[in-house]
């Protein structure tokens, strides 16, 4: 794998439905990186910018919309982009969010194919981008089953849209990582453990390999140590809850895994480039996870 393209770790819990971001940017990087969750991006104003998708790179119009399919590399680059106010509506949603046998029907068949495809990245047309613009200004507004319902009717609309174009002349070749039992089982773990303190021994032993076999594993199938990716989960949360949640650094340190300030501070900045107090009061927009 190549050591630049990373794998996300999004705060999304089993129990999350979807992650919204809905955010006005004047500075447009995201790195090349993957995860294992579906993601729709929405970019208005942003004519200039450049995607990368898969194999495939190609600088945007002023509306953009791409559904992404799981651990599908991709990223974008501000490049010859000038404008300061662009609008970005990025939706994640986990991967089995609809059930096999729900996409099995005849209903449903629309949107089961457009997932497909979505392993090669999909680019809507203009005109499609420009009917859903509304609506999608208006997803990050609505609360419980109404969201779930907005959401799978705008999938459904998406799916029988004209003239999508396929990105990625081939499909992921990370397609695996969601099928090795071994890496699912550790990431379900953390996920279910990252708050308390989880070593790398009660980690090799969960899928019994030695300590060094399961750091060469981890690494070899998410390009992080064993330390990186746990503090990676922890991170995602901690970000999730700077933003949605009125509680101090100190209580968002403990309660997403970290011991002490001092090193909750210096990993929250390694990886989000900001310090936690920084990328609270930098964040302009809306986030939720319903």
């Amino acid at each position: 794998m190549n050591a630049t393209i990373h794998r996300e770790i999004t705060p999304l819990s089993l129990q999350d439905s979807f992650l919204v971001f809905d955010r006005i940017k004047s500075e447009f990087e995201f790195p090349i990186h993957f995860h294992p969750e579906f993601e729709i991006n929405f970019i208005l104003n942003g004519s200039g910018v450049r995607r990368i998708v898969g194999d495939h790179i190609e600088e945007i119009a002023d509306y953009e919309l791409v559904l992404v399919g799981p651990n599908l590399q991709h990223g974008w680059e501000l490049f010859k982009c000038k404008n300061e106010d662009i609008h970005e509506i990025t939706i994640q949603f986990h991967n089995d969010l609809f059930d096999k046998r729900l996409l099995d029907r005849h209903i449903m068949k629309p949107i089961k194919d457009m997932f497909h495809r979505a392993s090669r990245g999909i680019l809507f047309s203009p005109e499609t981008s420009k009917m859903m613009t509304s609506r999608l200004l208006k997803v990050s507004k609505i609360d419980g089953i109404d969201y779930f319902l907005e959401l799978t009717s705008i999938l459904y609309d998406l799916a029988i849209s004209r003239n999508q174009k396929l990105l990625s002349t081939h499909t992921s070749e990370l397609d695996d990582f969601e099928n090795s039992d071994k890496i699912k089982k550790v990431y379900d773990y953390i996920q279910e453990n990252y708050e308390r303190k989880v070593t790398l021994s009660e980690m090799a032993e969960l899928i019994n390999m030695s300590e060094i076999s399961f750091n060469r594993f981890l690494k070899k199938r998410t390009g992080k140590t064993f330390i990186e990716f746990i503090n990676d989960t922890r991170v995602g949360y901690a970000a999730r809850w700077l933003i949605e949640k009125d509680l101090s650094i100190a209580e968002i340190a403990y309660k997403s895994g970290f011991n002490n300030i001092a090193n909750f501070n210096r990993v929250f900045k390694k990886v989000k480039n900001a310090t936690p107090s920084q990328y609270r009061q930098e964040f302009s927009g809306i986030k939720r996870i319903l």
